[in-house]
């Protein structure tokens, strides 16, 4: 809901629709600090927070960096962003790492594995999982990235982003079998004749297709539907489209 309704209102809207679960997406800085989610974890009270999102360029780059005090920066933020999920009770972190840009990813796997192994062994110390999300503008932005982290990472999970597949160029089915037993959760999205995203359910993807897919592949976790603002109009929409996904959900698993 964001630029409609801020984090807090949006949490008591979600809780109305019926939804059980949520992913918070803290957008600013103040927004990033433990008490902002402490004001936030008595109006959030009821849903299961499965994951927080960070607006990962302001920051996580950094976490990638091979210089000392930029990669300082980046953990100052991590840091806050790790004591606000504890406080909401919340146990993974949605992660996009570096920008796919000239100088912005290591093209050396061993050496990004050793910047998010550091990233993933700081987030357990708060109990907290981090999950690398494909996106296509960012670190995993290709089948094959994540199995190649994962083997150097044991303990790493993914989110599967529909949306993000599609602009990558690459079927998302391709990414369930790069993630296949590590899924965390998944951002759904649906796109409609035009390839405009919109909501599920006012689309064209075959969303049976896709939880058959997930549950094959051993994904049993948290599904966040995730569009932009301009991507629906009234929020009600949203609990249609929350009530369609339901339906599948309860039909295949």
């Amino acid at each position: 809901m964001f630029l409609k309704k801020s984090t807090e209102d949006a949490a008591a809207i979600i809780k109305d629709f019926g939804a059980d679960t949520a992913e918070v997406f803290y957008q600013t800085f103040y927004e990033y600090r433990p008490e902002f989610s402490k004001s936030l974890a008595s109006v959030i009270d009821g849903l299961d927070v499965y994951a927080v999102h960070a607006l990962s360029s302001n920051f996580e780059p950094q976490l990638l960096s091979r210089a000392r005090r930029a990669r300082g920066d980046g953990y100052y933020w991590l840091d806050q962003i790790m004591r606000s999920a504890q406080l909401l009770g919340c146990k993974r972190y949605t992660f996009h790492g570096g920008l796919s840009l000239k100088g912005g990813v290591s093209p050396d796997i061993n050496e990004l594995a050793g910047c998010i192994r550091e990233a993933v062994l700081f987030c357990a110390r708060y109990g907290v999982g981090l999950c690398i999300e494909n996106v296509s503008w960012s670190t995993y932005n290709r089948p094959g990235i994540f199995s190649e982290l994962k083997s150097r990472i044991p303990e790493l999970s993914g989110v599967l982003d529909i949306k993000q597949a599609r602009r990558s160029g690459y079927p998302y089915q391709m990414y369930i079998q790069d993630m296949a037993g590590s899924i965390s959760h998944v951002h759904l999205s649906d796109v409609d004749e035009n390839g405009r995203i919109c909501l599920p359910n006012k689309g064209i993807y075959d969303f049976e297709e896709i939880f058959k897919r997930l549950k094959d592949a051993g994904f049993d976790g948290g599904t966040i539907i995730e569009v932009y603002s301009e991507d629906y109009g009234d929020v009600t929409e949203l609990k249609r489209s929350l009530e369609f996904i339901n339906e599948i959900i309860y039909k295949i698993y």
